[in-house]
């Protein structure tokens, strides 16, 4: 591992390059802040392209009216995924493209490749290691995002199930009958695109996801998932079953996936065999837990923020992302994390003495019309 220059010190180094990476990263160019690096182990987008091929977004992407509004899926003032992808819900390799496009098209300082190993304080400066060398910062926003980082072990056996995450395309996946354990967002997702093909889907739930009448898709089923939840394929072929929450998953070998026989035994005694390896759709542990060590947690478990995003033990450590909490507030989705970013931009921009003038255009929505313009083919606002 190569020292960066010791007389070398970054503004900030954004350690991800996802959607909350890039939002964060447009947002702190706003703010004034031009040393500082975007890390991707990857590449930018690297998660949203993993995305099972047939998966879209569940929040619609469209200007939500004339005065400059951002469609529920934008990172930044003034673009929009309706215009560079035109696609209503687009798929993870759109949106992937279009993060990238982005990054083109604001000239963000992005390091792909690089993968963060760890990040540690000295003094007022960071260390934060990376494959090749360590670079030196004043503040670091972890951005790491969720996908990447599938929860897998919620029960015994749960090492015999395919993960969401692991999945490439649905319409791969040998066998007529599936059982999938989780009735959120991903198991019905993953219910909807078998059903689609005409194979049997048996949903297990914990409790009753499907039924929840929260209109906040992190408490209950999107208007997109319901929608798809009335087509008639659906209906023939996906049974729920409530209340199911599954202890163990057993199967008679772990030598071969080939016709291996698997039973999905729940609290409650139920079986349920399967000649097909169980998917689990039970979220992820996200990316923040590789930096646990270095926020408070709350009663959640998830880490405890200052007002402004900042640790409340390691000042100039930010979090941005999914795994945002304020209170009973839950920000997992683009729509909700990036309301955060002009927060974080302004702490650093405040920090380092600049003037976040720009800023104003988070709180003024109708001015960026007259700030960002552009047109053609390779436009992405």
């Amino acid at each position: 591992m190569v020292m960066a220059d010791p007389g070398e010190t970054l503004d900030a180094v954004v350690v991800g390059g996802g959607a909350a990476g890039i939002g964060v990263a447009v947002a702190l160019k706003d703010a004034g802040v031009e040393d500082f690096a975007v890390l991707d182990r990857s590449r930018v987008g690297a998660s949203f392209e993993a995305w099972p091929a047939e998966t879209r977004f569940i929040t619609p992407s469209f200007p939500s009216n004339s005065i400059g509004m951002l469609d529920l899926n934008s990172v930044a003032i003034g673009v929009s995924p309706a215009y560079s992808i035109e696609t209503e819900h687009p798929t993870g390799k759109q949106y992937a493209a279009h993060l990238r496009g982005l990054a083109k098209y604001f000239e963000l300082p992005v390091r792909e490749g690089t993968g963060v190993l760890r990040v540690t304080k000295v003094g007022d400066v960071f260390c934060v290691d990376t494959d090749d060398e360590t670079l030196r910062a004043k503040h670091v926003v972890w951005a790491t995002g969720e996908f990447q980082y599938p929860r897998t072990n919620g029960f015994a056996g749960s090492e015999l199930c395919r993960h969401t995450a692991t999945i490439s395309r649905y319409d791969e996946l040998e066998g007529d009958e599936f059982l999938v354990i989780g009735g959120g967002e991903s198991g019905i997702d993953a219910a909807y695109y078998l059903a689609s093909r005409g194979k049997g889907v048996t949903v297990l739930d914990k409790g009753q996801a499907w039924e929840s009448r929260s209109s906040d898709p992190s408490l209950g089923p999107s208007t997109y998932s319901r929608m798809r939840m009335r087509q008639p394929f659906f209906r023939e072929h996906v049974e729920l079953v409530p209340y199911a929450a599954v202890e163990e998953v057993t199967a008679e070998t772990a030598e071969t996936d080939v016709g291996m026989p698997y039973v999905v035994l729940t609290d409650d005694g139920r079986r349920f065999g399967s000649d097909t390896r169980p998917i689990m759709a039970g979220g992820y542990a996200g990316g923040h837990r590789l930096v646990a060590d270095l926020f408070e947690r709350r009663e959640d478990g998830y880490p405890l923020l200052s007002e402004r995003d900042e640790s409340t033990i390691v000042p100039g450590l930010f979090l941005c992302g999914p795994a945002v909490r304020h209170g009973g507030q839950v920000f997992c989705f683009i729509y909700k994390y990036r309301q955060r970013f002009a927060v974080v931009a302004k702490a650093i921009s405040d920090s380092l003495g600049l003037e976040a003038a720009r800023l104003e255009l988070y709180r003024n929505w109708g001015m960026y019309l007259d700030d960002l313009s552009c047109c053609g083919q390779e436009c992405v606002c």
